[in-house]
């Protein structure tokens, strides 16, 4: 990527509830839908500070970590006799007002609805406290008008959302070609059409739009309807890393119940441990999750190319969410932040270091 350009907070209304759609990354829609699972219990079990613990996710591959850590009983080992309620969210405005209601407790969420929540609230109402998901984020086009990266210009390229974390990250490789685009209207040498993930593939189909910068599993249902990937938006990024997906924790209950904040941490990192070791099997869980949750799994075309693309890990991959919210700034479409205090590390870094692991970096964000 360019040289980083200051992060931002919306200007408008819109913008700010766009924003926290960098969730798309994460899901479609902007409702949320309280799956009323509560996972069982052993009988015995030792309850923790809390009764229950309310986690909010997507259910979408790049939430994997969730999707697998509840479907396998992960999280609910770790936890012992205090239970989990799950609620799952389609975009990000939703998750962060759940979180602010106490509606939730604890949620996987994308940057740039964290970056929003953080910054609305005045840096009162969440702490990031671990990562989830790089990548999972793709160019793709229609092959018989788009060969290569230069003909994007001219073309109509769909993005999930004003100010979501795709659209972001397209207005920057965009001014990076030289190229000029109106943030506000997506009018220019690039004609971006802000377009919910959901209907992105009839768009797509219809000729509509000539192609997509999205997450997945939105790329590769494209590719399956016949679009090819002309970038990676991981090649843009120094080790082919970015973050996609974080933990978030409300402030008060990080404060009212660190015990089962950590424990939550262990089942999450164990969760990563057992995807990456269990690549297939996790990928199999993760769908049947996604069957739960939508009624339909991903076909194996989707799947396959999809789970390939993320990275799930434990690092929040803190110096790119900087990186991303300096291309919003630039944009246009937020005003310059500060992000100090966004991260609270100190839970992760301790699960890490018990596990045998390395511990992680909050690129100067982090509480003081």
């Amino acid at each position: 990527m360019s040289a980083a350009r200051p992060l931002t907070t919306l200007r408008t209304i819109a913008v700010v509830a766009a924003l926290p759609v960098l969730l798309t990354a994460c899901g479609y829609g902007s409702d949320s839908t309280d799956d009323a699972k509560k996972t069982p219990v052993a009988a015995g079990a030792k309850k923790l500070s809390a009764d229950e613990v309310r986690i909010g996710y997507f259910p979408n591959l790049t939430h994997a970590t969730a999707l697998v850590g509840v479907q396998e009983g992960l999280f609910q080992k770790e936890l012992g006799g205090t239970a989990i309620k799950t609620a799952t969210f389609n975009a990000g405005p939703s998750e962060i007002e759940a979180l602010n209601a106490g509606s939730i407790d604890i949620g996987w969420i994308g940057p740039s609805p964290a970056i929003n929540g953080y910054t609305k609230s005045g840096g009162k109402n969440l702490r990031i406290i671990g990562g989830s998901a790089s990548g999972g984020v793709k160019l793709v086009v229609n092959p018989k008008k788009i060969k290569s990266l230069k003909d994007v210009k001219g073309k109509k390229i769909a993005t999930p959302q004003l100010g979501n974390t795709q659209d972001v990250a397209f207005l920057n490789w965009i001014a990076d070609q030289g190229w000029k685009v109106d943030a506000q209207s997506g009018r220019g040498d690039v004609s971006v059409v802000r377009t919910d993930n959901k209907i992105t593939p009839d768009a797509y189909r219809s000729g509509s739009v000539d192609g997509a910068w999205v997450p997945e599993p939105t790329a590769s249902k494209l590719v399956a309807e016949g679009a090819k990937v002309l970038l990676d938006e991981s090649s843009l990024w120094p080790d082919k890393k970015f973050v996609i997906t974080n933990i978030v924790v409300s402030q008060k209950f990080l404060k009212g119940h660190p015990d089962v904040v950590e424990a939550v941490l262990r089942g999450s990192v164990k969760t990563n441990k057992w995807i990456n070791a269990n690549p297939e099997r996790a990928k199999a869980s993760a769908n049947a999750a996604l069957e739960r949750l939508s009624g339909k799994a991903l076909p194996a075309d989707v799947v396959e190319p999809a789970w390939k693309s993320i990275t799930f890990l434990d690092d929040p991959l803190a110096s790119t969410l900087d990186t991303e919210a300096e291309h919003a700034v630039t944009a246009g479409l937020l005003d310059k932040p500060d992000l100090k205090g966004i991260y609270d590390l100190t839970l992760l870094n301790k699960v890490l270091k018990a596990e045998g692991e390395d511990e992680v970096d909050d690129a100067g964000l982090g509480t003081k």
